[in-house]
């Protein structure tokens, strides 16, 4: 399976591509960054793109050869102007409400004709509240108002999340525990459910929308399936050939084991919410993801990347 698969319809763009990459952290408003970019900087190059990444200290390895490293932030984007020139679109992670007015005026003053934004599934909560209290709805609507086409992207969980040290919560001890005694601990471990999404089909999708007019101007639900707790330790036990158990937990002791690892309260009640309520309300949620459209399927052209296989390509950090 061609993960980098190129849009057919995309039109050819001689000009960088930016992606920005921010140091992993448990606080709420963070995401991925450096795991999905790594996999959107690959599939550009296999386009025929260039590529620059504008990355913190701690994300500056480990991309794919022929990336332009600036080291940098783009919380601060004003310490890097450089980082802009010759900019034809971005794909903005990590970025910050206070400061993204500051990326949006480099990228107004550098030309640049496309930015792609990952964002989150709080927007929608978000809005039921003060404007002063916005995160992700804040730097939305800033790249909205900025003048250059938008493209917003509102992912499920990412599978490689578990290692990355951002969302969810759910999974983050597994490594340990499955190295250490082949077992698993949490709530709901009967009935949670959580939606999740390989970071390579995220990457897929967040190429999708650099390449193409097709999705300017739209918010994009990069969700995957909700997954049962259960069914993710199968996936995890038959790749590494070995017996997980599973011992279930009342939501207070997972939450203390949460907030032992670094987790917030914010964060840990979004999980345990999260893995309730889908458990609950599972035919619902999951017609509402099928239903979805443009479907993931649809902008990728192909189908889903399953938990099978992303436990089969990270069965080692298992064992």
């Amino acid at each position: 399976m061609d993960e980098s698969r190129p849009v057919t319809d995309a039109p050819s763009i001689g000009g960088v591509h930016l992606l920005t990459a921010v140091t992993p952290c448990k606080d709420e408003g963070c995401s991925p960054t450096g795991l999905v970019g790594r996999r959107v900087a690959r599939q550009l190059l296999t386009a025929g793109h260039r590529v620059r990444v504008l990355a913190e200290p701690d994300e500056t390895s480990d991309w794919p050869d022929g990336v332009d490293v600036v080291e940098g932030s783009v919380v601060r984007p004003l310490e890097h102007p450089e980082a802009f020139a010759g900019v034809e679109g971005v794909f903005l992670a990590g970025a910050h409400p206070s400061t993204v007015p500051d990326v949006l005026a480099l990228a107004r003053d550098a030309g640049i004709r496309r930015i792609v934004l990952l964002s989150s599934h709080g927007p929608e909560y978000e809005q039921r509240n003060p404007p002063e209290t916005w995160f992700w709805l804040a730097i939305e609507k800033a790249v909205e108002r900025s003048g250059i086409a938008w493209t917003h992207i509102r992912p499920s969980a990412v599978m490689g999340s578990m290692f990355s040290g951002t969302y969810p919560a759910t999974g983050s001890d597994w490594p340990i525990s499955i190295r250490a005694e082949a077992a698993v601990r949490e709530a709901f471990l009967g009935t949670g459910h959580y939606p999740f999404i390989h970071e390579d089909d995220l990457a897929a999708v967040a190429v999708a929308a650099l390449r193409s007019d097709r999705y300017t101007g739209t918010i994009l639900e990069a969700v995957g399936l909700p997954l049962s707790t259960r069914s993710r330790i199968g996936s995890i036990a038959r790749a590494i050939g070995r017996t997980i158990d599973g011992v279930e937990l009342t939501p207070a002791e997972s939450r203390a084991v949460w907030r032992r690892d670094g987790w917030p309260d914010g964060a840990i009640d979004v999980t345990l919410y999260a893995l309730e309520e889908y458990g609950t309300r599972l035919d619902e949620l999951t017609e509402w993801t099928r239903t979805q459209r443009p479907s993931v399927r649809d902008i990728i052209g192909r189908p889903l990347r399953t938990y099978d296989d992303w436990a089969v390509e990270n069965a080692d950090r298992f064992r």
